[in-house]
């Protein structure tokens, strides 16, 4: 996911991505456990684009604040 796109998003929506992905993560480490894991670089992607939404999140929530 690229940051113009999350950068659309709502505070709201922002939180619920991070839930989904976080889950996602979770799955995909199940997997790998059990040596089902096709593909190994997505539990990499999947981490990077929890670390871009939280980021994103924290400039929303300053950018609010300082606006009011």
């Amino acid at each position: 996911m690229k940051a113009s796109e999350i950068r659309e998003l709502s505070i709201e929506e922002i939180n619920k991505k991070i839930v989904e992905t976080k889950q996602e993560i979770f799955d995909l480490r199940m997997k790998q456990a059990t040596g089902t894991l096709e593909k190994p670089h997505k539990l990499h992607d999947l981490r990077k684009d929890v670390a871009r939404l939280k980021t994103i999140l924290k400039e929303k929530e300053l950018n609010d604040g300082s606006e009011k």
